[in-house]
């Protein structure tokens, strides 16, 4: 049963109607004399943090018998003290005062000791889940100071997505506190996929992939889903993660894809600030990928970007972006380059063609950052110089194939009548 509100055209749910579904859910739930971890999302993702952290605190951290939170990091930067601050709407005073029992920890993926196994996905099972695409054991493994707890909650948004579908649910255990297994497993079996495919799709392989593993977790699971667009707070569902899930994709998929008439020659994607280096920065392209013409331009304008990954620069940098045929047709000159890398590569340059040894990419990506034309040309985008570039000269010029897109990354953009590369085939 989910415990939920949303808004599909007029109205938000409010800080009183929000505290009331987690207080039904609370109640329904249990939390008293027990331990509870709640796995949120970083900064990267625009979501009322602030609200949900003040409704938390009243509504369970008097009855529990600890409330802590996990910062669902995937593999992305820690976050500093004054971030994490930022984050959740508190000061450095409240945090040593009315939060001072509330203790936040970033997921630390990038050691070894943080995590446990538990368990794997055997290969025929993962043969059948993915339709034949993969055939593979998939280790599983979590952050091990959720056993620490005795309810998990998760509570996050949720977003059309590039290699899951949606956001939201199982997905802020997966990639968000797991192991570089199934992290790079899963994410490179949404690029085979394709993202024009899959983005936007509730039911996947890929979220059937994360839903298994997160079924070999025992322990209590609650999901707190969010429903967000820039206005406000549209829906709050609360359940089981895969039914709070399902509840708010339904919403998402009706407040967060915006259908065109026809593709668009050039587009001008701008990144928001919450996006701080290309592996974030590059959802401009992704969420707009379908709705660019054939030999069009996209170009991500990210003046204050400076950086291609904090974490994984040293691998793009090694083998830059290309199609997903450019390595699927050559695997074996990328052994030892994880599969979300590849990922992620294939995502920012879209779909083409490697034949012949020449790869043909379908659109032409280009950065306006801080990241300099030799850097730009070594890993295989274009280069413009974003201090050139007047965001205004895009605007209103629709008719003339030419798209402005402020706050790009979340919004999916789809064509009303999508050719046939784009349409799930199930």
């Amino acid at each position: 049963m989910v415990i939920g509100k949303g808004y599909e055209k007029k109205g938000f749910v409010s800080e009183a109607e929000a505290r009331e579904l987690v207080a039904k859910a609370v109640a329904k739930t249990g939390v008293k004399g027990r331990k509870v971890l709640i796995i949120i999302p970083d900064s990267t993702r625009t979501a009322p943090m602030p609200m949900m952290f003040r409704i938390f605190h009243d509504l369970i951290a008097g009855e529990a018998k600890a409330l802590d939170y996990l910062i669902a990091l995937g593999t992305h930067q820690p976050m500093a003290e004054d971030k994490i601050n930022a984050l959740l709407g508190v000061t450095a005073e409240e945090r040593k005062t009315t939060f001072a029992k509330e203790r936040i920890f970033n997921h630390r993926w990038d050691k070894p000791e943080t995590f446990k196994k538990i368990g794997t996905i055997p290969a025929d099972e993962i043969e059948h889940i993915t339709k034949g695409l993969m055939r593979e054991d998939v280790p599983v493994a979590l952050n091990k100071m959720i056993f620490d707890y005795d309810l998990l909650m998760i509570c996050g948004p949720t977003f059309p997505h590039e290699v899951i579908g949606f956001s939201g649910g199982n997905k802020y255990l997966f990639p968000g506190i797991a192991g570089a297994d199934i992290i790079n497993f899963f994410h490179w079996l949404g690029a085979v996929i394709t993202n024009p495919v899959i983005n936007g799709t509730k039911n996947t392989p890929v979220r059937a992939v994360v839903d298994r593993a997160a079924s070999l977790l025992k322990m209590e699971r609650l999901c707190a889903s969010m429903v967000v667009t820039y206005s406000g707070l549209n829906g709050l569902y609360i359940g089981k993660p895969e039914d709070a899930f399902s509840a708010a994709a339904d919403l998402s998929a009706k407040l967060h894809v915006i259908y065109c008439d026809k593709p668009y020659k050039k587009i001008l994607s701008m990144a928001p600030a919450m996006y701080d280096e290309i592996w974030t920065a590059g959802k401009c392209m992704y969420k707009m990928e379908p709705v660019v013409a054939d030999g069009g331009d996209l170009i991500i304008y990210a003046p204050h970007v400076a950086e291609v990954s904090f974490t994984h620069g040293k691998y793009i940098e090694k083998i830059g972006y290309h199609v997903r045929d450019y390595f699927m047709k050559q695997m074996d000159k990328f052994k030892g380059i994880p599969g979300g890398v590849m990922a992620h590569s294939t995502h920012v340059k879209g779909i083409g063609a490697f034949e012949n040894g020449v790869e043909k990419p379908r659109v032409n990506v280009i950065l306006a950052t801080k990241i300099t034309p030799e850097r730009c040309k070594k890993i295989n985008l274009g280069y413009m110089d974003p201090a050139k570039i007047n965001p205004k000269d895009y605007e209103g010029r629709e008719s003339e194939g030419i798209l402005c897109v402020p706050k790009a990354g979340e919004m999916l953009y789809r064509l009303s009548k999508p050719p046939a590369w784009q349409v799930w085939k199930d």
